[in-house]
């Protein structure tokens, strides 16, 4: 039987009429959404097209520490490494985990156009050692990689999704008895790490006609004393508060810094929400992801960086933005040393390419 990446999410409506999060046939937030007009929503679209300023992208290869499986096997436990965008790879317990993989070259449905990558991952699925569990926060196209996930399934034990996601996988031909998946507040313990499945405000979606069928979440996981936040895809609301009064402080939150506009206010979070987020949620340190790796959006590709750093150090909050493929220790995670800034100096414009509408970003 063959899959496609289009294929929609199984129903099992009677297990998601149980969510207060589903209602109609969809999933919902808390408070609804800003949702442009269809004037508004072709304005974005020709912007994308034809608007992009030219240092959207880097007009160079980005330095990436390249990866082997030995330097993780020989990595301390509580290690980390940052593979580009959402894309993380965790040792925990002497096992690994990784979190929304995405390791083609385009964020897109189709391989010939999209979001292309501004660098090659640090580490190919082949060379990767097996994993425990990979974490999926939502199902669009820069977060779940239909190729990454049919290349990791021989090697992945359990695969932790929202709601909905993971009856996607099952239909894409992962075994059922691999998958498992959470409404919010809910969660799994596996080989001594705590997962729950916590609230994000975003919304789902690989198609025009299948929007809202599954959920979407951030994630908390706890090792012994050791607590970290992933934040997947979100704007910014008052979960982050309920999130740290209920399992903070942490010692590390993953916090969405890019991709935003003002057009889509209440789906990405501006940097200086995500740093309200991460105060919100009683962090220590703060990584910003979801930047870096592709151009989602209409703002440089550095600004990210660069307002978060300001923010931070005017917060004194240390701020960690290691390279991709850098390995930073959870418990006392080397602080930023920039490295955006020691690229050489944009000679030359990138070729024009054809942008794919930004469709799951509005």
């Amino acid at each position: 039987m063959a899959y496609s990446i289009f294929s929609r999410a199984a129903q099992p409506v009677a297990l998601y009429a149980q969510s207060p999060q589903f209602a109609g046939g969809k999933f919902r937030n808390a408070a609804p959404r800003h949702k442009p007009g269809a004037l508004k929503l072709m304005e974005v679209m020709w912007r994308f097209a034809v608007g992009k300023p030219d240092d959207a992208r880097p007009h160079q290869p980005l330095p990436v520490h390249a990866l082997m499986r030995a330097d993780l096997l020989a990595a301390p436990d509580l290690s980390l490494w940052r593979l580009g965008h959402s894309t993380l790879l965790l040792k925990i317990n002497g096992q690994f985990w990784l979190t929304d993989p995405v390791f083609s070259e385009r964020a897109s449905p189709f391989p010939f156009m999209g979001p292309k990558r501004f660098h090659a991952p640090p580490i190919t699925i082949d060379e990767l050692p097996p994993i425990t569990g990979v974490l999926l926060s939502h199902d669009h196209y820069d977060h779940l990689d239909y190729a990454a996930i049919q290349k990791l399934a021989p090697k992945v034990e359990h695969f932790i999704t929202p709601l909905g996601v993971g009856d996607r996988l099952i239909t894409w031909g992962i075994p059922a008895a691999k998958v498992q998946q959470f409404d919010w507040w809910q969660g799994a313990t596996i080989g001594g790490l705590q997962l729950v499945a916590t609230p994000a405000q975003h919304f789902s979606g690989r198609s025009l006609s299948d929007g809202n069928r599954t959920l979407w979440a951030s994630w908390v996981l706890i090792a012994g004393d050791t607590r970290i936040f992933f934040s997947g895809d979100t704007g910014y609301f008052d979960g982050f508060k309920a999130i740290g009064e209920r399992f903070g402080p942490f010692d590390l939150t993953l916090v969405e810094t890019g991709a935003y506009n003002a057009d889509w206010p209440d789906i990405h979070m501006h940097p200086e929400q995500s740093l309200q987020a991460h105060i919100d949620l009683q962090g220590r340190h703060l990584m910003p992801i979801h930047n870096g790796t592709f151009d989602l959006a209409l703002h440089p590709w550095t600004e990210p960086f660069e307002r978060i750093t300001a923010l931070a150090a005017a917060a004194q909050v240390p701020l960690v933005a290691p390279l991709m493929g850098e390995r930073i220790d959870v418990r006392a995670p080397t602080l930023s040393r920039h490295w955006w800034r020691e690229m050489a100096p944009q000679a030359e414009a990138v070729p024009s390419r054809v942008a794919l509408a930004p469709q799951p970003e509005i």
